[in-house]
């Protein structure tokens, strides 16, 4: 059946089939997107935590701490760099044999990557073996979340009531405060409950074979959306259907190089304010680190917040608009943020609570500012790619950015850095105009 037969069935209320579409709205398809995102972040935090307060001690206990942190977020980068790997990959499987196996087999590899982690020796064990396998595993994860992409965000955009876009673009983004909250909650936990010997020995484990237990949740939750004959039919009638990369890149490489330095400011804000800040607590201070991790489950409901703000917000002002101001405000932040930092649990709080307010702000609508430039039959595939790269560009090594920066330049040398991602932003906010102008 052809796409235009397909269009035209759907608005056909002598079908069945049309009849159940009509019936799913912008709401159910919602509950399947923070589902899935919340699980997917939960084992980012997961693996971030871990990067500072496990990792170093672990598999890197012959360097000295700043160093050996550095190198835990070198591994941290890893997944990010797997990522477009992972999308060429099950980007074929999808188009073989649809979202429901693509899904099945990333969230299968994301899970057992993620408990397999828990389970890897120390250095003291079997030396570089374990790290070389923490990298592996760390791949893994990456290869799956590309292939984790299903395409509900971008059916979300073109479904959702034109006046209320910018509320829904929001709806994906609620799953990284509440991936952290829950994230941070559990090591706060185990951190206050038991010694520090046995905190790294065996109680950082359990976090890693939680996450699996969400993933499964997760995995049957999404699978009973995107396969229904209902979404299916609602993929097919919007051309939402997955292209080769080579053809979104040949056809729209510009669009996806600008949608990925869009969100540049906000991806490295998002760091800004969750492992960096727990990188240099835990390395430069002598405070709790459980009662910092429940500071920054507190900021975390903040940013939640200001997500759902940011839709409202960005249905008044205008996607782009908002986002410019947005980045202005993360380029003010970048000048305080070094002082606030600095001074001590009462400035922390403040930069974390901040922070936490103009991510949400920003967060809530970095997912879909050039969405509507790519052709629909181009932007299922299209906004993976760009998703993709810009988690690359933007927060892959920003941990690693900072923390070396700030070790070198003081935490000053961490706001330029973050200024520097607000100007990128500027700037590919700008051509975006001008493609938009080019296009029309």
């Amino acid at each position: 059946m052809s796409n235009a037969s397909m269009s035209e069935s759907a608005h056909d209320p002598s079908d069945g089939a049309s009849e159940s579409q009509h019936a799913v709205s912008p709401s159910d398809i919602a509950v399947g997107v923070i589902i899935g995102r919340t699980s997917e972040f939960f084992d980012f935090f997961v693996f971030a935590i871990a990067s500072v307060i496990v990792f170093p001690l672990r598999y890197f206990p012959f360097e000295e701490p700043l160093r050996a942190t550095l190198w835990s977020f070198a591994i941290f980068a890893l997944a990010f760099l797997a990522r477009p790997l992972g999308t060429a990959i099950f980007t074929v499987i999808d188009r073989a044999y649809g979202k429901g196996v693509k899904l099945t087999i990333a969230l299968l590899l994301l899970g057992t990557s993620t408990v397999a982690m828990g389970l890897v020796p120390s250095y003291e064990s079997i030396g570089a073996a374990a790290i070389v396998i923490l990298c592996i595993l760390r791949i893994g994860q990456g290869v799956a979340l590309g292939g984790a992409w299903d395409g509900l965000p971008a059916l979300l955009a073109v479904t959702a009531p034109k006046a209320r876009r910018g509320f829904y673009a929001m709806v994906p983004q609620l799953g990284a405060p509440l991936g952290l909250i829950v994230a941070s909650l559990l090591f706060a936990y185990l951190v206050a409950q038991l010694s520090q010997e046995d905190f790294i020995d065996w109680g950082w484990r359990y976090p890693f074979f939680v996450a699996f237990a969400i993933n499964v949740v997760a995995l049957f939750a999404r699978l009973r959306i995107v396969v229904t004959p209902e979404y299916e039919q609602m993929f097919h009638a919007r051309e939402l259907e997955p292209s080769t990369l080579r053809e979104a890149i040949a056809n729209d490489g510009m669009t996806i190089l600008v949608g990925a330095f869009v969100p540049l400011a906000t991806f490295a804000l998002f760091h800004m304010v969750t492992v960096f800040p727990l990188s240099w607590v835990f390395l430069y201070t002598d405070e709790s680190l459980a009662g910092f991790l429940l500071i920054e489950s507190v900021a975390a409901v903040f940013g939640l917040v200001a997500i759902y703000f940011s839709g409202v917000l960005a249905d008044r002002m205008g996607h782009r608009k908002y986002l410019f101001q947005g980045a202005i405000y993360i380029a003010g932040f970048s000048v305080a943020a070094p002082l606030l930092l600095s001074g001590q649990e009462l400035g922390e709080a403040i930069y974390m609570i901040l922070g936490f307010v103009i991510l949400g702000l920003n967060f809530g609508q970095s997912s879909g500012a050039v969405a509507s430039l790519f052709e629909r039959r181009r932007r299922y595939t299209g906004s993976a790619i760009v998703s993709d790269l810009a988690w690359l560009f933007g927060a892959g090594f920003a941990p690693l950015a900072a923390l070396a920066l700030s070790a070198w330049g003081g935490l000053a040398a961490s706001g330029l850095y973050l200024l520097s991602g607000a100007v990128c932003t500027f700037l590919a906010l700008w051509l975006a105009r001008k493609l938009e102008f080019g296009k029309s």
